[in-house]
């Protein structure tokens, strides 16, 4: 039997400093990590919950300021308070009879409780229910003058469906003729009530006369009074005269007196007609802005309350 061979010392060296394959591994720091990560992540649960935690009182206090954001008393009563404070604050320097309204985008005298428009195909289609809803503090539309007829051949193309879709609104109504001198008054006037059918509630007939249109005063004048008289013969109500102040203190004045007048005399806070001259209607603006009209509209007042206006519908 050979003698046992005898290893170097390197070797055993070697194979003492080597590892042990045969052996249990040895545990991975991932390991390690993931147990150290268990209490950090239940600890950042426990944040969480805390933070979720939110006092009674608090709760109650939320509950509380949703109810008043949500309640009618909140925007009936503070937010009116906010935006009349805001308005009396700009309105600051101004004429406090003569307010802007930014809704009409114009300046409305204040001391008229009726007020009203009036309309022709320049307007183009309206939703007349937008307009009668339409209100700013205690302004909206309560009547409408609506053009008719121009001469003696001219209807207005937007007559008929005004005529008809306005008081189906709710708004009082009343026509009007853009009167030419140079032709003939009663051809006129037949023209128009041809084409207009008055009914009781409405407004009376209006003949809107603003030019000589060539013609002298005087012709002028005895046209307009043909005009004047078979209307009134034949719908037995005086018909409303319209014209400019300055066309109307030229021209009319002194001669018509005896007929309703509606003066168009605009971006003032009164009507400066002299306190001889008793008008029931001013047009005191040709640029104010309506929902439901996609173009700017006249705007008017009516110099009386609403009983005095009542007394002027026909019957």
């Amino acid at each position: 039997m050979p003698p046992p061979i005898k290893k170097k010392p390197t070797e055993l060296l070697k194979r003492a400093m080597s590892p042990d394959t045969t052996s249990t591994p040895k545990k991975t720091g991932t390991t390690r990590q993931s147990t150290a990560a268990k209490p950090a992540a239940r600890r950042k649960k426990a944040l969480v919950k805390k933070k979720k935690a939110i006092p009674l009182q608090v709760k109650f206090l939320i509950a509380a300021l949703l109810l008043i954001l949500f309640s009618p008393l909140y925007y009936g009563y503070v937010l009116r308070l906010f935006s009349s404070s805001i308005s009396w604050i700009k309105d600051i320097g101004e004429d406090p009879n003569y307010r802007t309204y930014k809704s009409y985008a114009i300046r409305i005298p204040r001391n008229f409780s009726i007020h009203g428009i009036d309309v022709s195909s320049y307007q183009g289609k309206i939703d007349w229910k937008k307009v009668k809803a339409m209100k700013e503090d205690s302004v909206h539309v309560t009547f409408a003058f609506i053009k008719a007829t121009e001469g003696i051949s001219s209807v207005d193309p937007y007559f008929q469906r005004n005529w008809r879709e306005a008081p189906k609104a709710g708004i009082v109504c009343g026509a009007y003729h853009y009167f030419i001198p140079r032709k003939s008054g009663l051809w006129q006037a037949r023209f128009f009530l041809q084409t207009v059918k008055f009914e009781e509630g409405d407004l009376p007939p209006v003949i809107d006369v603003e030019d000589l249109s060539g013609q002298s005063p005087e012709k002028m004048r005895a046209e307009l009074s043909d005009f004047i008289r078979h209307v009134e013969k034949k719908t037995g109500v005086k018909p409303i005269i319209y014209s400019g102040l300055v066309f109307y203190k030229d021209y009319l004045k002194g001669h018509f007196d005896g007929y309703p007048l509606w003066i168009a005399h605009y971006y003032q806070a009164e009507l400066k007609a002299g306190k001889t001259t008793k008008w029931q209607f001013w047009q005191h603006s040709d640029r104010a802005r309506i929902t439901g009209i996609s173009h700017v509209v006249d705007f008017n007042a009516f110099k009386g309350d609403s009983l005095t206006f009542q007394q002027m519908l026909i019957k």
